[in-house]
């Protein structure tokens, strides 16, 4: 049996950019261009033929902006978007308002200045559109509203701290995603309370996203969300985002935990990559560690999480009906290295159920 092909429609309205990008993805024989179009209109009265599996869309367009067309299509009939757009890079506002109106994933537009820059761009926009033809979307209607901080009486003096003795060892949690993983993380920290333990999360993104990223985050929740920094200790209330394109490791000094920023080569084809982070927790950690892995596709983070387990720590992973993309999940579960399986709006009631325990745990 032969492998459908992922059939793909590209908008933008560059014509170079259009043939550059129909070469790029013609070069992988698993993908197949059903069309290009040069604005959105031009986009919808192809989609009014035929539907593609997946769209590659830019964002700055004449006529019609790709933010606004790819609402119109969440709205009326999901189907995949990769963004593709020069728009998009360093973390502008435009890519968080594009994850939120449904895209699966962004890309920046393959650079053609080295011939290293195009090879590597290449290979991440034929992973993005092979990953975003396995993705469910959902309708969308509107827009996600941002809701400001409330403030208390901690603006004006600190809360009170009831004298009692600290545990022994501090409780870590480790967390993994990437595909569909920028909305679902938005939804775990969103939901947990300012007294969670600290957390590193590695989210794949490429450089330049992940600041914007946690200021997003830090803007909506309660704990305070970073990017995280080479050398600092790590909070509690705090979830500490790893950077793009560099490994994020937890270590340990003393009872103290601290945060490793390194460079060095794609591990599981990621960098940063979930598994260094997992396999640093494990080594650091052992059972004060609780590993969660989220929606992604790829294997990325399982090995890291079996090595947690088998040193002890607490795994979940989140449910398949709930998964952008059920890959890097299913491949922990399948190789052991889950002890629970959860939906996504259960994951911050397991991380601080966990939390609680060992905090009981300790005070004995």
């Amino acid at each position: 049996m032969t492998r459908q092909k992922v059939r793909v429609l590209i908008v933008d309205d560059s014509a170079s950019v259009r043939q550059i990008m129909t070469s790029i993805l013609g070069e992988d024989p698993d993908i197949e261009i059903m069309g290009t179009a040069a604005d959105p209109f031009a986009a919808a009265r192809r989609l009014e033929k035929e539907l593609p599996d997946v769209i590659v869309l830019d964002i700055e367009m004449p006529r019609m902006d790709g933010l606004t067309f790819l609402r119109k299509i969440m709205a009326q009939r999901p189907i995949p978007v990769v963004i593709c757009s020069a728009g998009t890079e360093e973390g502008s506002q435009l890519t968080f308002e594009a994850l939120e109106a449904g895209a699966v994933d962004i890309v920046p537009k393959p650079r053609v200045d080295s011939r290293q820059a195009l090879v590597e761009a290449s290979a991440r926009l034929r992973d993005a559109v092979k990953s975003a033809a396995r993705a469910r979307v959902r309708p969308r209607n509107e827009r996600r509203p941002v809701i400001e901080k409330k403030l208390t009486a901690d603006a004006i003096m600190p809360p009170p701290v009831e004298m009692r003795a600290r545990p022994k060892t501090e409780r870590i949690v480790c967390i993994g995603a990437s595909t569909g993983g920028t909305e679902a993380l938005s939804d775990v920290l969103e939901a947990l309370p300012a007294d969670c333990p600290g957390i590193l999360v590695v989210q794949h993104m490429p450089p330049g996203f992940t600041a914007a990223f946690a200021r997003r985050l830090d803007g909506i929740c309660a704990i305070h969300v970073k990017e995280a920094e080479d050398g600092e200790a790590v909070q509690a209330g705090c979830a500490y985002i790893a950077p793009g394109a560099r490994h994020m490791l937890l270590q340990r000094s003393g009872l103290r935990y601290h945060i490793a920023i390194k460079d060095g080569p794609p591990v599981s084809r990621h960098r940063p990559s979930v598994d260094v982070l997992f396999r640093s927790a494990a080594q650091y950690a052992g059972r004060n560690a609780l590993g969660v892995i989220m929606t992604g596709m790829g294997d990325d983070g399982a090995r890291g999480l079996l090595e947690m387990r088998k040193l002890g720590a607490a795994t979940r992973a989140q449910n398949e009906e709930s998964c952008v993309v059920f890959g890097m999940p299913k491949e922990a579960i399948a190789c052991g290295a889950v002890e629970k399986v959860v939906g996504l709006d259960q994951i911050p009631r397991e991380i601080m159920a966990w939390h609680h325990a060992g905090q009981v745990a300790s005070a004995e």
